[in-house]
């Protein structure tokens, strides 16, 4: 089969399109045909050697894939069957034309949604539906700001935090990003290359500061995030783009708020052993956002959740793609479409 790979780690250039061993399914897994996959800042993190995958994971780029299902291995449990139209979380390898996924890690594409709008769900949703409810436990009514509020994160956030009918609050760099924003219900937004977004979210809060930060950024947000948290708020750090250096004194600031910070990386949740009655967190995860989430994709549902696509590329152009995201020029999720 053919993959994404690179042979040694470094920039977009040494992305290409290699000839590899098609996965067989073990124990409890579901071997899935591949029609189209999405990219994530960790494929750019592997890519240069800077986040590798967990013990046991494809070395392949891709935490998401969506398909049909081609094979079945022992033991698994027939829920699914060869055909079904399937999306899934992955550790790994899922930009290549088959990819093996523990079964319970599988959820049903809904109706009328095609494979490219499927691809963009299962790794920028769970992972801002985690952030949500498995750490932040949000709560009707509060304000969440969410940074990188047009990433595939960001504007799965802003969805998912409407849902829970609390008010999301972004952070974006240009003024066609706090527009799609706007336009995926964001109450307000605010543009922290021009102004101090701390100060403007305190404006609009009338003073009280957000309940919730979810914050990919990381060093050098910390004081503006801490002056525009409420009281008992939770700082949540999923990201380091700016790196983790902190100067300052951030604890007694932390303090004085009775504030928390809490930490997640979804990929790297070990596997450890599960059965029916005590399923591994990423099992929890996709069970509950499969029953509570992803019926308000389908027509009739109110609200209708919708996942963005920026723009699609064929897997021979994976370069192209890593580059477009390294510039920060999509508005939600790039897909890569794979080959027959």
């Amino acid at each position: 089969m053919f993959a994404a790979y690179f042979d040694c780690p470094g920039g977009p250039e040494n992305l290409y399109m290699k000839e590899v061993m098609k996965p067989d399914p073990g124990e409890g897994e579901i071997l899935v045909k591949v029609s189209a996959s999405a990219l994530n800042r960790a494929d750019l993190l592997q890519r240069r050697g800077k986040y590798p995958p967990p013990k046991g994971a494809s070395d392949i780029l891709g935490l998401e894939a969506a398909g049909s299902v081609a094979g079945l291995g022992p033991g698994c449990s027939g829920r699914w069957k060869v055909g079904d139209a399937v999306m899934a979380l992955l550790s790994g390898g899922g930009q290549a034309q088959y990819v093996t996924v523990p079964e319970g890690l599988l959820m049903p594409i809904p109706e009328d949604m095609t494979f490219t709008q499927a691809a963009a769900i299962p790794e920028a949703w769970l992972t801002a539906f985690q952030l949500l409810h498995f750490v932040g436990k949000v709560q009707e009514g509060e304000r969440v700001l969410i940074h990188a509020g047009a990433s595939g994160v960001g504007m799965a956030a802003i969805q998912l935090v409407k849902l829970a009918k609390a008010i999301p609050i972004v952070t974006a760099g240009t003024h066609e990003k706090l527009e799609a924003t706007a336009n995926a219900g964001a109450a307000a937004g605010f543009n922290y290359k021009i102004e101090d977004f701390s100060e403007k979210v305190l404006e609009f809060t009338q003073g009280s500061g957000v309940d919730i930060i979810l914050d990919c950024v990381g060093g050098s947000y910390w004081e503006k995030n801490l002056n525009c948290l409420n009281t008992d708020g939770r700082w949540i750090i999923y990201g380091l783009l700016s790196g983790g250096e902190v100067h300052g004194d951030l604890l007694t600031r932390l303090l004085s708020k009775r504030a928390s910070i809490h930490t997640s990386l979804l990929r790297s949740r070990d596997k450890e052993a599960s059965s029916v009655f005590f399923p591994q967190y990423k099992e929890r995860l996709v069970r509950a956002f499969t029953e509570e989430v992803l019926p308000h994709f389908s027509g009739g549902t109110s609200p209708r959740l919708q996942p963005l696509v920026d723009s699609v590329y064929p897997l021979h152009a994976i370069a192209e793609a890593h580059r477009a995201m390294e510039e920060n020029r999509n508005i939600g999720k790039i897909v890569i479409e794979i080959p027959v």
